[in-house]
């Protein structure tokens, strides 16, 4: 198996290609040259190179042309930048369409033999990123189906017994039983739902969200959310707002999802609301964005607690008193929401409520 890396030099100028061979002559690499953009490209596509010089000048295809094309087959491919006609501009352009980085000429041999190396440094720091995220992947998955198979299902079975056996008991046990019996079903049913949660946030971060992607209607999975948590703001005597533009353009996602993640804040607002309190949904188009605001007259955040809100399995001690929580909900949601391209962030002033904001590239 060849293991020489694999280089190509785009250039028109045959005295360019010819020394810059003769400078890496020698070395453990494979070299190969192309005198025009098309040549160059066809090569690209049959050698499969790691790194790429570029002459920004050529006949035919232009080399940003080149590098654009080379960079939307293969990002992993690293492309670096050579002309004689070096400007801020030229510079600032190849970067932006995907160039490693940019030589000037005239170069000399050192400073071609230097990019060449941190040229392919780049690509072996690329290729073991995508390896350990694939690797990491997979492990997830199988982490899991682990979870799932050798936690969730064997849970289910002392549930669903733990349940049956008190059925069948109730009528014979004392008072102080049964009310271990309930610690014991509110235990297991904490762990089962704990798992799910976690199981959900492992699907999310995995990607699998983003196969169902459709045109969403804003006020629809607003309201949609709003009936999910209805029953837990009846209880507390709570009353939800709304106020929602109503030329608001759509977003592009999975609805229920979406939805998902708009109950879990909701569901947040409420239980950290004080009985008899109001919480207040509004969107907004904001250019090319949706901004949807929950906001709530609760317990509020601490300085001190506000940048963990968002991170696994943190509880804040706010509101411990009120009500408890697995410390999910919102991380679930930040995941879908930055799956759905967006960013979700909050305010609070303990003592005088939180406001979480979310912003969702609108569907133009």
């Amino acid at each position: 198996m060849d293991t020489k890396s694999k280089i190509l030099i785009i250039d028109d100028e045959e005295v360019v290609s010819d020394s810059c061979t003769l400078i890496l002559e020698g070395s453990d690499y494979t070299v190969r040259t192309a005198e025009d953009g098309a040549s160059g490209l066809k090569l690209v596509n049959e050698l499969q190179p790691d790194l790429v010089f570029i002459d920004l000048k050529m006949p035919g295809i232009q080399g940003i042309e080149v590098l654009e094309k080379i960079t939307e087959s293969n990002p992993t491919i690293v492309s670096i930048v050579i002309t004689g006609y070096a400007t801020v501009t030229s510079a600032v352009e190849a970067m932006k369409k995907g160039a490693y980085d940019f030589l000037p000429k005239p170069f000399t041999p050192d400073e071609f033999r230097l990019i060449t190396k941190r040229g392919l440094e780049r690509r072996k720091l690329m290729l073991e990123t995508i390896a350990l995220r694939k690797e990491k992947e997979i492990l997830r998955e199988n982490f899991a189906a682990i979870v799932s198979h050798e936690l969730k299902s064997p849970l289910g079975a002392i549930q669903q017994n733990l349940y049956a056996l008190n059925d069948e008991l109730s009528a014979v046990l004392t008072e102080n039983q049964k009310t271990r019996f309930e610690r014991m079903k509110s235990r297991i049913d904490d762990l089962i739902k704990l798992i799910h949660l976690w199981l959900r946030g492992m699907s999310i971060d995995i990607g699998k969200i983003s196969e169902n992607f459709a045109s969403i209607s804003i006020s629809t999975v607003i309201s949609k959310a709003m009936e999910s948590v209805e029953p837990h703001a009846k209880r507390k005597d709570i009353q939800i707002l709304t106020s929602i533009d109503e030329s608001i353009c759509p977003i592009e996602g999975e609805e229920v999802s979406f939805e998902e993640a708009l109950v879990n804040i909701m569901g947040n607002a409420i239980k950290y609301s004080f009985p008899g309190s109001q919480i207040s949904v509004k969107a907004k188009q904001a250019g090319d964005n949706i901004i949807i605001t929950i906001s709530d007259t609760g317990v509020g955040i601490s300085k001190e607690e506000l940048p963990y809100i968002l991170v696994d399995f943190y509880k804040g001690k706010s509101g411990k008193e009120i009500e408890d929580s697995h410390g999910l909900g919102l991380t679930i949601s930040r995941r879908i929401i930055e799956a759905h391209k967006g960013m979700i962030s909050v305010e609070s002033e303990q003592g005088k409520g939180t406001t979480f904001s979310i912003s969702v590239p609108a569907l133009m």
